[in-house]
């Protein structure tokens, strides 16, 4: 919950009800998908999506994607192909 929901719910406003963010990166090495969130605002989010990032680079992953979106919690928060099922 961000600082101004805190904020508005201690005054007792209360904001509609709507879905949260996430960021849903990609990258092609590892070919896997992540999600992070949720966030209350595009904002949040774009304020923590550097750390992701650097922490994917950190872990050497290779062309990675990054897209905001407005949704229900994922099933799964990272899912992964495993191209070494034939070995």
């Amino acid at each position: 919950m961000s600082l101004v929901t805190k904020f508005l719910n201690l005054l007792g406003i209360k904001e509609q009800q709507r879905l949260p963010y996430w960021l849903r990166i990609t990258t092609k090495v590892p070919k896997c998908t992540y999600y992070f969130g949720p966030f209350d605002t595009p904002l949040e989010a774009k304020t923590l999506q550097a750390g992701y990032i650097e922490d994917l680079m950190a872990e050497e992953a290779q062309g990675i994607h990054i897209e905001l979106e407005q949704a229900l919690e994922p099933e799964n928060l990272t899912i992964c192909e495993d191209d070494d099922l034939s070995d």
